[in-house]
């Protein structure tokens, strides 16, 4: 069994090969221990810095170094600008929404504490995807909301109201 591919090698290489399952599921649940590690160090970021919006910034401009330095290990070429820009406004509207989870995690994580934040933002994800995945919204494929996909989400939802008491 695989899942999605994903792109092998660099320099302009764009074999697709699947990815095994195993490694999949781990590098997810490494994603997920990231964001929460980022919160953290992110809050601390704010106390120092004393602004929410400093330290989403600090954050971004590490990210951004990183990526940087990731397309250049990987030499990526360049981007094929007139491509890209055909592409409708909204699609790079991304960073736009990351920024405001950085910044919502650095305000209430101190407040909320990291096990229900990350409990609310799962139970927001879980829903939006639920609903992008049957509309077929931003050109994902459509996934009907069926019985067991419900049944999930309401378990999910029990589950914030469990780590929230």
């Amino acid at each position: 069994m695989v899942v999605e591919t994903y792109r092998a090698g660099g320099a302009g290489d764009t074999a697709e090969v699947p990815m095994p399952t195993l490694p999949a599921l781990f590098l997810a649940a490494l994603a997920g221990v990231a964001i929460v590690i980022q919160q953290g160090l992110n809050t601390q970021l704010r106390g120092v810095l004393n602004s929410a919006a400093w330290a989403g910034f600090a954050s971004y401009f590490v990210g951004l170094a990183c990526m940087a330095l990731l397309a250049l290990v990987l030499r990526d070429p360049l981007p094929a600008w007139n491509a890209a820009a055909r592409l409708p406004w909204w699609a790079w509207s991304g960073g736009a929404f990351g920024a405001l989870f950085i910044g919502l995690g650095i305000v209430l994580v101190p407040v909320l504490g990291a096990g229900t934040f990350m409990a609310l933002l799962v139970t927001g994800q879980m829903l939006a995807s639920v609903a992008f995945d049957h509309f077929g919204w931003l050109g994902l494929a459509q996934r009907s909301l069926d019985g067991p996909r419900l049944i999930g989400v309401a378990l999910l939802i029990g589950g914030v109201i469990l780590i929230r008491r």
